[in-house]
């Protein structure tokens, strides 16, 4: 019994060993992946390595003038409040420096006052801690709100709690905060285009890609499992959108306070929001499509499912809805010497396509028309919000550093 259990934990400690090995070397292939993609060409890897540097820039320019020039009693209260101010944009930094110059100063007057008040180190911990924390919790102090306490820790267990003390820790905070805030207003102050241009192009990418999937499995016959995922496509297309938003907001914040925001070579202008609601339109229709695809083939199917003639102009049909929204890529990108001419004859395509599915509702019975009319609604409605051409679209091309 004992030689069992014995080989029970070898093998459980075995199965435990493997499972971490095999997560370490997960971990340690996207690291790799991640390093390489910075070293080929920009991207948001290279992004953070900047940052990242940056960051230990100021770090190391704070501790050098209030530790090793001035010899500042507590001269690690720079690069403390510098690395943490190099953020992710210039208003961004600005704002945390005002968040965390105030939480350090709360957290400070606190500790220096409750040690002058009891001349004990444990009692003052006891009294202001519980404020600090709650104090550090308030919403205005945002993440900076941790370093009230923090603060207050140092201070008391350092014994730095008097009035020469406290000033010494709020100009060595306020150092580094004008260290960290100048290094990223003035060494590549972070502009955040890359993101939206991404997102821009992966929605007609993927759309296309999605609609000439559909159209070729269309053709070739298609199962539950298909068009399913099928529909768990065309949902991602509204995860896209909503990164599309998320880098619109980052880009305007990013904007704000710049002063590299015109020395930058920040490329062509961006597709304005209107583009963004129009592809908002698109995606609703397709999603409703692909549900109404995979609801005639599901386990068990709540719409009868198309003739054969039927699925043949659909799939014509959604292969040139495809092409429309490949054109609006090529347009997107700058290479619209002829997509815009391919997008019209594409979209000429698809209608002519819509007409002929349109006239298959005569020749069904009720049951299958049903499920036929849904997509040709559903249809409809996407060639519908294909059709208006982006003005001058052609200026939104990727010539830009990001």
């Amino acid at each position: 019994m004992a030689g069992m259990e014995s080989d029970h934990r070898s093998h459980t400690g075995g199965a435990a060993f493997g499972r971490m090995w095999r997560w370490l070397s997960s971990e340690a292939s996207a690291i790799g992946r991640s390093a390489r993609r910075a070293a080929a060409g920009p991207g948001p890897e290279r992004d953070v390595v900047t940052q990242s540097l940056k960051a230990a820039g100021a770090a190391a320019a704070a501790w050098a003038l209030a530790g090793w020039w001035w010899k500042a009693p507590m001269a690690l209260m720079a690069p403390w409040t510098a690395v943490v101010l190099v953020q992710s944009t210039v208003y961004r930094s600005l704002r945390s420096g005002v968040q965390q110059l105030a939480v350090i100063a709360v957290g400070t007057v606190l500790a220096a006052g409750a040690a002058n008040l009891t001349g004990n180190t444990m009692a003052a911990m006891a009294l202001v801690l519980p404020v600090a924390v709650l104090l550090g919790n308030y919403a205005r102090f945002g993440e900076h709100g941790l370093y009230a306490p923090t603060t207050a820790l140092f201070v008391l267990a350092y014994g730095s709690h008097s009035a020469l003390d406290v000033l010494h820790r709020l100009f060595e905070s306020a150092v580094g905060a004008v260290i960290g805030i100048a290094v990223n207003a003035l060494i590549l102050p972070p502009v955040h285009l890359r993101s939206v241009r991404d997102s821009l192009r992966r929605l007609p990418a993927q759309s296309a890609e999605l609609l000439h999937a559909i159209a070729d499995g269309l053709r070739e016959g298609y199962g539950r499992q298909q068009a399913e995922a099928w529909h768990d496509r065309a949902r991602r297309l509204t995860g896209i959108l909503s990164d599309l938003r998320d880098a619109r907001l980052w880009t305007r914040e990013s904007y704000r306070l710049n002063p590299g925001r015109r020395m930058r070579r920040t490329g062509p202008a961006l597709p304005p929001a209107e583009w963004d609601q129009a592809w908002e339109r698109i995606a609703d229709p397709l999603v409703a499509l692909t549900r109404t695809l995979a609801s005639t083939v599901s386990d068990e199917p709540t719409l009868r499912p198309l003739p054969d003639a039927a699925l043949a102009h659909l799939s014509d049909l959604l292969r040139a809805a495809g092409d429309v929204c490949a054109a609006d890529l090529a347009v997107l990108e700058g290479r619209d010497r002829r997509a815009r001419e391919e997008r019209g004859l594409a979209l000429e395509s698809a209608w002519a396509a819509h007409g002929r599915l349109k006239r298959q509702l005569l020749e069904q019975d009720s049951e299958t028309a049903t499920s036929l009319g849904g997509l040709v609604a559903e249809s409809q409605q996407l060639l519908y919000e294909l059709a208006p051409v982006e003005s001058d679209a052609g200026a939104y091309g990727d010539r830009d550093s990001g």
